[in-house]
C-alpha cells in the first residue's frame, strides 16, 4: 500500500538554535530530543570577546550550536524546558531561539523532520 499523507498531518517546522558550552553540547541534544526532535546538529562555535574580557569574566568561549528540527507546536515546551536547564544546571547556561521555516522540498523529508509517521507501511 502506498505512504498515505493528508494535509491535515501537516504541522509547521521550526529550526530551533541552541547555543551552550561546548561541553554540555551532548547533555542539550539529548535534552530536546525527547521532545520527537528527529534531526540535529552540534557545529562548533567560538564567542567574540576579547581575551582580557574573557579572563575578566571567566568566560568559556568554546561553544556548542545546536541545529534542530522541529514541530512548532512542541517549541514552546522545549523552550520551557531549556529556559529551566539554563537556570539550574551547573555551568549549564545558554542560549535558544526559534526560526519559522518557510518550506520543505519532499513529503518523505518532511515526514522525517517532523516526527510524522502517520501513512507509513
Amino acid at each position: 500500500m502506498p505512504n498515505r499523507f493528508d494535509a491535515s498531518d501537516i504541522k509547521k517546522l521550526k529550526l530551533l538554535v541552541t547555543v551552550v558550552d561546548r561541553n554540555k553540547g551532548e547533555f542539550y541534544l539529548d535534552v530536546i530530543s525527547q521532545f520527537e526532535v528527529n534531526c540535529q546538529m552540534a557545529v562548533g562555535g567560538l564567542g567574540t570577546a576579547n581575551s582580557e574580557l574573557i579572563d575578566l569574566l571567566g568566560l568559556n568561549i568554546h561553544k556548542a550550536v545546536l541545529l534542530s528540527f522541529a514541530r512548532e507546536d512542541k517549541v514552546d515546551e522545549i523552550m520551557t524546558c531549556l529556559e529551566q536547564k539554563f537556570a539550574t544546571i551547573k555551568d549549564g547556561k545558554g542560549i535558544a531561539f526559534a526560526v519559522p521555516m518557510s518550506s520543505v522540498i519532499g513529503v518523505n523529508l518532511y515526514q522525517f523532520l517532523s516526527n510524522n509517521r502517520l501513512g507509513r507501511e
